[in-house]
């Protein structure tokens, strides 16, 4: 008797995908402090008109590289929150500090995301997961 097809989990509803994504970033962004310039550069440099729709409606479709940007954001966020889990405060303090280590070079994190590559991002996620260990 063959065994019975697995049904393929349904995908997700991209709009909630764009949702769940946009409410992290913008609540990220008010622990941070980060000015709307930031927060557009942090999305992919987006237009004004885009911040601001989105910031308004959440519920979008957003771009493959808007979702990746915010994926590397999410795993940054974890990191701080395992590396400073006694001092929560420290965790959204981290990225706006100036910082000596390779790549940052005294630079705060912060100022390196705000190069606006997705590498940046990149960058900085794999810094705080060396760090943990």
């Amino acid at each position: 008797m063959p065994s019975p097809t697995p049904s393929p989990s349904p995908s997700p509803d991209p709009l909630d995908t764009g949702r769940v994504a946009l409410t992290f970033f913008f609540n990220l962004m008010e622990h941070w402090q980060c000015t709307t310039e930031q927060q557009r550069v942090l999305l992919g440099s987006i237009g004004n008109t885009t911040y601001f729709n989105w910031k308004k409606r959440p519920a979008v479709r957003l771009p493959h590289d808007t979702l990746e940007r915010i994926s590397y954001l999410m795993g940054i966020h974890k990191a701080l929150r395992i590396l400073f889990s006694n001092q929560p405060e420290r965790a959204y303090q981290w990225p706006s500090k100036a910082n000596l280590a390779a790549p940052f070079n005294g630079r705060s994190a912060l100022a390196y995301m705000l190069g606006g590559r997705v590498m940046d991002l990149a960058d900085v996620r794999r810094y705080l997961d060396a760090v943990r260990g």
